[in-house]
C-alpha cells in the first residue's frame, strides 16, 4: 500500500486536469446570504492557496453553452496534490452545489517527432548547401538547438497563457481496417506529423496549443487545449487543421468545450452567485 505521503510524479512532465461542473441553482439557493458568501470565500481562498503552490497553475472559467456553467484547468506536478485539489473544488461551494458534468487526465509531454540535431544538419547541408565545417552552420545549430529547448520545456513545462477564450478537446487516431495510424511506419508518421505542425504554425501568436496525452489515463489518447484572444482563431485553425491528411484520414475528434478565463469576482458575477 502506498504511503499517503508519498509523491506521485511523472519522470517527466505534470499533471493536467480539465473539470467542468454545472451549477445546482435551486440547491445553492437554499442557502443563507451569509452561507452564499462563505462559501464563495472558501472556493476563492482555495483558488489562491493553490495557485501559490509550487509548479502549479490553475484557471477558472466560466463555461459557453448549457454544457457546463463553471470550468478549471489545473496543472500540478504531484498526482495527489491533483487528486486532493479536484475533491476540494467540487466541494468548494458546499454540498451538491457543482455537479461534474465532465471530466479528463492527461500528462503534459514532448513529441516524439520532434526534429533531431542530426536531421537539421542534414537539411543545412541538402538544402540550404552550408558546409558542416563552417561558422555559419555552427551558429545555424546552436540557434536550432536553443529553439528546440524552448520547444520541449515548454510542451512538457508550459507556462499557460491568460488569453481569454480556452477551448477543450480530446481525440485518438484511428485504428479502422482501412485507416490505421498504427499501422503505418514510422518515418511516414513522421513526415504526416510535419505536415500537420506547420499548419499549427500558421498560428503562431494567435493561437497557442497545450497537447497532453492521456494513453492509459483517460478515454482518448491526448486532451488538446487552445488559447486564443477570441473565437474566430479557435475555429479557424481547428477548421483548417480537419482539412490536414492527419486529422482527415486519421483523426477522431471528443465534444468541445469554449470557457471565457474570468477573475473570480467576475465569474461570481457572471454565474449570478
Amino acid at each position: 500500500m502506498t504511503d499517503k505521503n508519498t509523491t506521485l510524479v511523472p519522470e517527466e512532465g505534470w499533471h493536467c486536469l480539465h473539470l467542468f461542473y454545472r451549477i445546482e441553482y435551486g440547491q445553492w439557493q437554499l442557502l443563507s446570504r451569509e452561507e452564499q458568501n462563505a462559501a464563495k470565500t472558501n472556493l476563492a481562498s482555495l483558488v489562491q492557496e493553490v495557485r501559490a503552490t509550487e509548479s502549479t497553475q490553475l484557471l477558472t472559467l466560466s463555461m459557453v453553452t448549457p454544457k457546463a456553467d463553471l470550468g478549471f484547468m489545473l496543472i500540478t506536478p504531484d498526482l495527489h496534490n491533483a487528486n486532493k485539489i479536484e475533491k476540494q473544488l467540487s466541494l468548494s461551494l458546499g454540498a451538491d452545489v457543482l455537479a461534474p458534468v465532465y471530466g479528463y487526465l492527461s500528462l503534459t509531454e514532448e513529441s516524439e517527432y520532434i526534429t533531431t540535431d542530426e536531421e537539421y544538419a542534414e537539411t543545412l547541408a541538402k538544402e540550404q548547401n552550408i558546409k558542416s565545417d563552417s561558422e555559419k552552420f555552427a551558429e545555424a545549430m546552436n540557434s536550432f538547438r536553443e529553439r528546440i529547448k524552448h520547444y520541449r520545456h515548454e510542451r512538457v513545462y508550459p507556462t499557460l497563457p491568460d488569453w481569454p477564450v480556452v477551448c477543450f478537446y480530446n481525440m485518438s487516431k484511428r485504428r479502422g481496417e482501412q485507416r490505421n495510424w498504427y499501422a503505418l511506419p514510422y518515418d511516414e508518421r513522421r513526415k504526416l506529423m510535419k505536415g500537420h505542425a506547420s499548419v499549427g504554425r500558421e498560428f503562431a501568436g494567435k493561437v497557442k496549443q497545450l497537447i497532453t496525452g492521456s494513453t492509459g489515463l483517460d478515454d482518448a489518447e491526448w486532451g488538446v487545449t487552445l488559447f486564443a484572444r477570441d473565437t474566430f482563431q479557435i475555429k479557424a485553425i481547428v477548421y483548417k487543421m480537419r482539412f490536414d491528411p492527419v486529422s482527415t484520414e486519421y483523426a477522431d475528434f471528443g465534444e468541445f468545450y469554449i470557457g471565457i478565463q474570468l477573475p473570480l469576482d467576475e465569474l461570481f458575477r457572471r454565474l449570478q452567485l
